[in-house]
């Protein structure tokens, strides 16, 4: 059961600017902020079987992707735009930025407009860290991070809040991005090593983050570079014919996913047949699926992101500004005094 918190005037609708979600991130801890959101996915992922559940509606170009991520839980409505353009960054610009809202299914009135670039970023981290907690070995302290760019800090400060990890290896063929991550990671207790070649990065850990941006079919890791006993958390790609691992290092590992429907369009299984073995965690989460059965198991959480995910990130939010002023109210829903009135109100207001 989903409690909707009730706003102060039916007409005004809670918005959440980027200012204001830094704002709210601060005064609740950025690792505090993850480790909830994660918990809402859980939570929510364990109710799996109640939300409508479709591929997000994407429109794909040359040089990048345009979605909208829907779903409900049959209380409330929750969608995400966002979008995943790899060549913003030459152009000075954010290569996915996202908004998002949550509604009221018994009424069809919105209850939150946010923006979610950052959100995004939080919550993907969230995932990540909670996807490993089920699969990575027991008592991993080190992850490579492969790919330092807008998403990095926060995968590493997921990982240390909700698996414990406490050296971050970053690699990123940009030195100027790993610096970059190097600098924001100072001050939040974690090692950080940076790296001159992936195989460096990967040298003593038993988590592996690939988190890169280019449309094309990528090798970022190949076979000979994976050990047994790992966990891969491939969180990069995202759209068809985007990938970053080699075919054969899917061969070798169990594969855990969120959707297939959609994986199987953007993930890293895309290479594969379709009809391999996959796992979809949220049965690994309801106790009715394995997660990491042996020390030398290699795991593959093959992360393209998920409408469920964004709902539980909206749906925190939305209880997370209850009683702080870290949003403004939009006047964005029409309220004449009879509701079969509208025109009336609109020929009053020019009075």
């Amino acid at each position: 059961m989903t409690t909707i918190p009730a706003p102060s005037n039916l007409a005004f609708v809670p918005f959440v600017s980027v200012q204001n979600m830094m704002g709210l991130v601060h005064h609740i801890g950025i690792e505090k902020v993850m480790t909830d959101i994660a918990a809402n996915i859980e939570e929510d992922f364990k109710r799996w079987e109640l939300f409508d559940k479709t591929p997000r509606v994407a429109s794909h170009s040359d040089v990048g992707v345009i979605e909208l991520m829907p779903t409900s839980d049959g209380e409330m409505y929750g969608f995400k735009y966002v979008n995943g353009h790899p060549k913003n960054t030459r152009e000075g610009l954010q290569t996915v930025t996202a908004f998002g809202l949550l509604a009221d299914v018994d009424s069809g009135y919105p209850k939150l407009l946010t923006e979610m670039t950052v959100l995004t970023a939080l919550r993907t981290a969230a995932m990540s860290a909670l996807a490993a907690k089920y699969l990575a070995p027991k008592g991993a302290t080190t992850m490579a991070m492969i790919g330092n760019g807008a998403q990095s800090e926060f995968q590493c400060l997921a990982f240390k809040a909700i698996c414990g990890i406490d050296t971050v290896r970053l690699y990123d063929t940009d030195p100027a991005a790993t610096a970059k991550a190097a600098r924001n990671l100072a001050g939040f207790g974690l090692t950080v090593v940076s790296c001159s070649s992936g195989e460096e990065s990967m040298e003593g850990a038993q988590i592996i983050t690939t988190c890169t941006a280019d449309k094309q079919n990528a090798t970022i890791l190949t076979d000979n570079m994976i050990g047994d006993g790992v966990h891969i958390n491939a969180i990069g790609g995202d759209c068809p014919g985007k990938t970053e691992l080699h075919r054969d290092i899917l061969l070798r590992s169990d594969i855990f996913v969120e959707y297939p429907q959609q994986t199987w369009v953007e993930g890293e299984i895309q290479q594969l047949d379709e009809g391999h073995p996959l796992t979809e965690l949220w049965q690994v989460f309801a106790g009715t699926a394995k997660g990491r059965t042996s020390e030398r198991q290699i795991t593959l959480f093959d992360s393209v992101g998920f409408a469920i995910e964004d709902f539980s990130a909206l749906r925190y939010v939305l209880s997370a500004i209850q009683g702080t002023g870290f949003y403004e109210e939009l006047d964005m829903l029409a309220d004449p005094d009879d509701p079969r009135d509208l025109f009336g109100m609109l020929q009053r207001s020019n009075a």
